[in-house]
């Protein structure tokens, strides 16, 4: 996505970008109907997103319980605490590294290589989860994973777009072919990898993760050359005499994290303590580059001013809702009644609750706000109503709180699980969309950068709130942290006509 150091004048548009492919009209797909009326290149893309998100959630599903559970039920052993931390830093790494994913893809690869090469790394962390023994193994695996993860992230919806062009009518439609591939992978990963990890142990849980993404990978392949030259376009290509100096910041930042880490200042209880650190740091520097600047226009500042309330909301927003890969997962572990008709059914599969509500009501919600054309809310509502329901669904735990174990009816996670999803959809879809009409011109993927940056500082924070729950302080936990993202929901409905104000135009 973009450095956090200000754009030189003229470091955009080079005369001519590496990867063009000029003239290689075998691979123009505008024409393609192959695939459901759609290009056929886009059943390769839903293929290996499909894939890689079973192989993600799946493996994302049994990890924190194999991180606390003890040595004799083949975990780790770890303090639920410190091992909650792990997760939401985890989770936090892999939001931040869709800006290095990008940064790759605009500055050196393209998107469709950065892409390919990912998907290699992804599968190369879940092998490692699956082989290599206890800490060396969560270690190797989750950077590997999350580098890998936003990678891809960063770059496979960019090449979905290089298959159609502007104004093709069937581009709506492919991409919402594309995010069902996405909730297909979501839903089937916990249910497997969950199953085999139940059953046969949690390292074929990671294996079937791996193969999943091998699977991905493999198909992917055969179709990479009928992708259109368009997706291997290195739009800003990194100058030949500045590849040293990118080469030797990068040694010096792995270079320092292995310092830190032998030297004790980074542990497993802290960890997640120094991403949120790091993405203040970054989206701090963002913000201040980007407003700093004397090549926006007054209007384009007034518009990064009210983009900031909204990035409040979303990092609110994401440090409860991640809490279902943290949180929830030990409260489904511990009190959730997990009996179906006398069998127990895995922890992770309550993961896969929150993806079949998104595939039902995503066009529930897209039918909504057609009807409703300009009559709809305004952002910075959308953000208001979907930061206050997930503090609303934080207190509804609160009837069950102080239970014995089991106690909990799945039933009653299902219903708070519905209403996390309806938070989900008034913010989530809007997010990156309303960053990018509010972005500078110069300043376009920076801006984007920001949107993740959000989301990377709720994930982190969600794993660092996880350190403060236990089953005797549900009331308070739930209560305060349901509360606070009310009012703040609250105050930004109150303010949302200051904020329309500053962003000048943009509803």
């Amino acid at each position: 996505m973009g450095s956090v150091t200000e754009p030189a004048p003229g470091e955009y548009g080079p005369p001519e970008p590496r990867g063009t492919g000029e003239g290689d009209s075998s691979r123009d797909t505008r024409g393609d109907h192959g695939f459901f009326g759609q290009p056929r290149s886009l059943a390769n893309i839903f293929g290996v997103e499909m894939w890689e998100r079973f192989s993600f959630y799946g493996m994302q599903g049994i990890l924190l319980i194999y991180l606390y559970y003890s040595v004799a039920e083949g975990g780790l052993g770890m303090e639920e605490t410190a091992a909650a931390g792990i997760v939401g830093a985890y989770g936090g790494g892999v939001y931040l590294s869709t800006i290095l994913g990008a940064w790759l893809a605009d500055r050196v690869l393209g998107s469709e290589k950065v892409l390919f090469y990912s998907a290699i790394v992804i599968m190369a962390g879940h092998i490692a989860l699956a082989l290599l023994p206890g800490f060396v193994g969560v270690g190797v695996g989750l950077v590997l994973v999350a580098f890998g993860s936003g990678g891809l992230k960063a770059n496979a919806t960019s090449v979905v777009g290089t298959l159609y062009s502007e104004h093709d009518p069937r581009r709506d439609a492919g991409f919402s072919i594309f995010y069902l591939g996405i909730n297909l992978g979501a839903f089937f990963g916990p249910i497997l990898t969950g199953l085999l990890a139940s059953t046969l142990g949690f390292h074929w849980g990671f294996a079937l993760a791996a193969v999943g993404m091998a699977i991905g990978l493999t198909q992917y392949s055969f179709g990479r050359k009928r992708l259109p030259a368009e997706a291997s376009v290195v739009p800003n290509p990194l100058p030949r005499d500045r590849i040293g100096l990118v080469i030797g910041i990068a040694v010096a930042a792995v270079v320092a994290v292995v310092v830190l880490v032998v030297t004790g200042l980074i542990t497993a209880t802290n960890l997640v303590t120094w991403v949120i650190g790091s993405v203040i740091v970054a989206a701090v520097g963002y913000f201040a580059v980007i407003l700093s600047s004397k090549r926006i226009t007054t209007v384009e500042r007034s518009r990064v001013f009210g983009f900031i309330p909204l990035f409040v909301a979303s990092v609110a927003f994401w440090s409860l809702y991640q809490q279902q890969f943290t949180v929830l997962t030990i409260y489904s572990d511990k009190q959730l009644n997990r009996d179906l008709f006398g069998w127990e059914m895995p922890v992770s599969w309550v993961q896969s609750i929150n993806p079949i509500f998104i595939i039902i009501l995503s066009g529930v919600f897209a039918a909504i706000w057609t009807k409703l054309g300009d009559r709809q809310p305004s952002t910075p509502i959308k953000f208001a109503l979907g930061t206050a329901i997930m503090g609303v669904a934080f207190l509804l735990f609160i009837p069950f709180a102080g239970g014995a174990a089991n106690s909990t009816p799945l039933l009653a996670i299902i219903g708070i699980l519905f209403v996390f999803t309806v938070a989900e959809l008034l913010l989530s879809p809007v997010g990156l969309s309303v960053t990018t009409k509010l972005a500078p011109k110069v300043f376009h993927t920076q801006m984007v950068a920001l949107f993740f940056l959000s989301v990377a500082l709720g994930t982190a924070i969600s794993g660092q709130l996880a350190t403060f729950y236990s089953a005797d302080n549900e009331v308070v936990y739930f209560g305060v942290l349901g509360g606070i993202a009310i009012a703040l929901g609250a105050a930004l409905a109150v303010g949302s006509r200051g904020v329309l104000k500053l962003m000048a135009g943009v509803r």
